[in-house]
């Protein structure tokens, strides 16, 4: 992941009541602009519903076949590789070898990993029924390895974004049955959307908005303030990798201010504030902690990991929490959507 950093100057911008000032990295070196990559965030495959990624794949797939899906998907996203390419990885997983892990006779090494079954097809094994010249026992047999040779296959290949699916996967395997694939398609894309799924949750639960999001009296107001108290622990809203831990805040005469005091409505800045890169260019931001969190950049949490407490550093009247979404891991004011309807999408009510 690159991570920028603002260098000598003082910029500011306008973030809902707060001023979030971007501090120079001679000044705070631990505040890091947004570069997160397409696949931040994606679920482990221990918090993806794996239940509800073997209901898409379809009939006679398990939690085995759905935690190979999942692993699949996530080595996609850490390859900065779009949806699609997980779409053909998957669907070839699951013609080649009904998305198991095969050992093989011809190759007696195989049965030295962790393997799913048996298959006999010459000497290919895995999920991808490899054959050796596609590189070591150990990496064929490794679902995450064996998906980076077949996605490392399909990079090569001109165009590949464009192709139908079964052309694209047939490109990579040179299959004796090169329309096979293309009956795997759905389940593999729905397969894909189930696994980047994410389990979301409430930051405080139990405490509700008490400003909203852009409203007449508060148009530039970014977020929603949640009326928790003081020492409430503010928990991650989802899966995700930490970006950015700063204390961000400033006298109107420019000059830093501690976050370890309350703030008031004159300061600049959201005080101590995280956020968090999650799946699906979403990023969620949580000001005014009363101390400095208890994570740090490039972090990755799960939904209800404890990140730090509610406070009233920076900009602030009193102690709250205040929640931003928005729809880019490199945030500003346009990118900034209503954090009620983007919970209330994932069936959580703030």
């Amino acid at each position: 992941m690159k991570r920028l950093f603002v260098l000598g100057v003082l910029i500011s911008m306008v973030v809902g009541g707060c001023m979030v000032v971007a501090i120079g990295a001679a000044q705070q070196d631990r505040h890091h602009a947004i570069g997160a990559g397409a696949g931040a965030g994606f679920c482990a495959a221990s918090e993806a519903d794996l239940e509800a990624v073997a209901d898409a794949l379809g009939d006679g797939y398990g939690t085995t076949q759905a935690e190979h899906a999942v692993t699949i998907v996530q080595t996609a996203a850490a390859r900065d590789l779009p949806e699609q390419a997980a779409v053909v990885a998957l669907a070839t997983a699951m013609q080649e070898s009904g998305i198991r892990v095969l050992a093989n006779p011809a190759v007696p090494a195989s049965y030295d990993f962790p393997h799913d079954g048996e298959g006999g097809d010459h000497d290919s094994i895995g999920i991808y029924q490899q054959r050796p010249h596609w590189g070591p026992v150990e990496v064929l047999m490794d679902p995450a390895g064996s998906a980076d040779l077949f996605y490392d296959a399909l990079e090569r290949i001109d165009g590949w974004e464009d192709l139908p699916v079964t052309v694209a996967a047939q490109e990579v395997q040179v299959s004796a049955y090169p329309d096979a694939y293309a009956d795997d398609e759905a389940g593999a894309r729905a397969a894909v959307e189930a696994a980047g799924a994410c389990e979301w949750i409430h930051p405080v639960a139990g405490y509700g908005v008490n400003s909203g999001w852009r409203t007449a009296e508060r148009p530039t107001h970014n977020g929603v303030d949640l009326g928790a108290p003081r020492g409430e622990p503010i928990l991650a809203a989802s899966a995700g990798e930490v970006v950015t831990v700063v204390c961000n805040a400033r006298t109107p005469a420019g000059r830093q201010y501690s976050c370890d005091v309350d703030g008031n409505p004159t300061m600049m800045g959201c005080g101590w504030y995280v956020e968090i890169a999650h799946a699906d260019s979403v990023l969620t931001r949580y000001c005014h902690m009363g101390s400095r969190p208890g994570v740090s950049v490039g972090d990755t949490v799960a939904a209800g990991d404890l990140l730090g407490y509610v406070g009233s550093s920076g900009r602030s009247s009193g102690p709250h929490l205040h929640l931003e979404v928005h729809r880019s891991h490199q945030p500003n004011f346009d990118t900034a959507i209503s954090p009620v309807d983007f919970f209330e999408s994932r069936e959580v009510t703030l």
